[in-house]
């Protein structure tokens, strides 16, 4: 495995290496662009195949972040931690302060924060030994509100290229999970009078949707199946295959759920069916948002503010679309990468 053309395949600036064998901690810091600012994106601890698929997982998250941040409009880089759960049970203290000292070192490049298989908790470890770490218990709070009114005004902007109208008001969304971000959204979709169909592995959170929201409850499979005006995609990631593309009956697919494409060209296959993509890393921003609210010590109403411009942003990515004739998740890209190239491209005066 060649590291240094995995950057240059990527685009990264730089990829750390940490170790700390006292604690058993292992563990990759990657860095994707800093053009716009500091990077940040969480960290994941995970079991992995091999290191060579951890260092994969890093560089691609790490720049999916980068993508993120610069669409939603924020002074922020990409970055992305993995700390190896492959060495058996440690004392999480140990092995968080560990990787917080690693965090620190670089100095306020990376910012780090919870993702999948860490919590505040970790977060409170990782702070005793750096300032630059955000997610705090007491601090941002759980971002599914944030994130889940975010996709919902996105949605209403999917709604109003589609149908001439952002009102949802009678429309019919199936909601695949019914977990912070699913419930969320069914709140805000049910108070516009939206009719809802929902599935979820866990019965309970399905069970108190269907109560607290009016809401039809399917099998996991059916929710491909369902005719309705929209596929909010609220769980897993590469829910959008050959297989379920197929079984689609609807006109929008506006979820929150992160790497919904499968692969690329499943972004093509909608396009080919005539469904309108809000491209993932878009329509959830709201998570990013409401973390950078507490780096930037803004309250929670303007943090929410900040996600209701997803809207906005969305017609501006459907516009260059079609205009440039490109699927949805391309013209994400496209969006992204103009807003950097044009920061990168400011002339630097004396400080």
């Amino acid at each position: 495995m060649d590291i240094f053309e995995l950057l240059a395949g990527h685009d990264h600036e730089q990829l750390v290496f940490c170790h700390e064998p006292s604690s058993g901690y292992s563990g990759l810091i990657a860095i994707h662009n800093t053009t716009l600012g500091p990077a940040l994106g969480g960290t994941r601890y995970w079991h992995y195949k091999s290191e060579h698929d951890a260092i994969i997982d890093a560089l691609r998250l790490s720049r999916g972040m980068t993508y993120k941040a610069a669409v939603a409009g924020l002074a922020l880089g990409g970055g992305k931690a993995v700390v190896l759960a492959n060495h058996g049970a440690h004392e999480r203290e140990a092995v968080f302060r560990a990787h917080g000292r690693f965090v620190e070192s670089l100095k306020g490049r990376y910012i780090t924060a919870e993702d999948v298989g860490t919590s505040p908790a970790d977060m409170d470890y990782i702070h005793l030994e750096t300032e630059h770490v955000v997610g705090l218990q007491g601090r941002s709070g759980d971002p599914s509100p944030v994130t889940s009114y975010g996709v919902y005004r996105g949605m209403k902007a999917c709604a109003k290229v589609t149908f001439g109208s952002d009102s949802l008001a009678g429309k019919t969304v199936a909601v695949q999970g019914c977990g912070h971000v699913g419930y969320n959204l069914c709140r805000f979709l049910n108070e516009e009078g939206a009719r809802l169909v929902v599935t979820d592995i866990d019965a309970e959170k399905v069970k108190r949707v269907v109560e607290d929201f009016r809401a039809r409850a399917v099998g996991l499979d059916e929710i491909y199946g369902v005719q309705a005006e929209v596929f909010a995609p609220c769980a897993l990631g590469a829910v959008l295959n050959d297989a379920t593309i197929k079984q689609l009956k609807v006109r929008v697919v506006a979820g929150g759920a992160n790497n919904q494409l499968a692969e690329e060209r499943h972004g093509d296959l909608l396009e080919e069916k005539g469904i309108l993509y809000a491209p993932d890393y878009v329509i959830n921003a709201g998570g990013l948002i409401n973390v950078n609210s507490e780096l930037e010590g803004w309250s929670a109403e303007r943090a929410q503010r900040k996600a209701g411009e997803i809207y906005d942003t969305l017609l501006r990515l459907f516009a260059l679309a079609k205009e440039e004739g490109l699927p949805t998740y391309r013209a994400a890209d496209r969006l992204a990468e103009r807003r950097i190239e044009s920061v990168a491209k400011l002339k630097r005066t004396w400080v």
